[in-house]
C-alpha cells in the first residue's frame, strides 16, 4: 500500500533529515486492513534511523507528537485503530521545543 509520510517540528532529524517519504507498506500477515498501529511499527523499523524513543513510547507516538491522517487529527479517527487506505497522507509533527 502506497502511503506518504511527512515529518516536521524536528522529527525529520530522526529520518536522516528527510521530511517527506513516499513508501510502500505491506499489510500484516492475515490482516484485511492496515492500521496506524501497524504503520507506526513499520516506521520504527524502516524509517527511524536513530533515537526511536524520541518518536515513540511503547507502541504509540510520544506525548507532544501531533498526528494527522489526511489533514484530520488522528484522535478524531480512532488513533491506533485508524484504518489507512491507498495514497493516504500521514503527518507527524513534534510540538515540543527545547529552550
Amino acid at each position: 500500500m502506497q502511503i506518504t509520510l511527512e515529518f516536521g517540528g524536528g522529527l525529520e532529524l530522526l529520518c536522516d533529515s528527510v521530511k517527506v517519504h513516499n513508501v510502500n507498506v505491506d499489510m500484516p500477515k492475515g490482516a484485511e486492513k492496515l492500521t496506524m498501529k501497524d504503520l507506526l511499527g513499520w516506521v520504527r523499523t524502516n524509517l527511524i534511523k536513530e533515537r526511536s524513543e524520541m518518536f515513540m513510547k511503547g507502541d504509540t507516538v510520544r506525548p507532544g507528537v501531533l498526528v494527522l491522517v489526511n489533514d484530520c487529527d488522528w484522535e478524531l479517527s480512532g488513533q491506533l485503530d485508524t484504518t489507512l487506505e491507498e495514497k493516504d497522507v500521514v503527518v507527524f509533527i513534534s510540538t515540543l521545543h527545547g529552550g
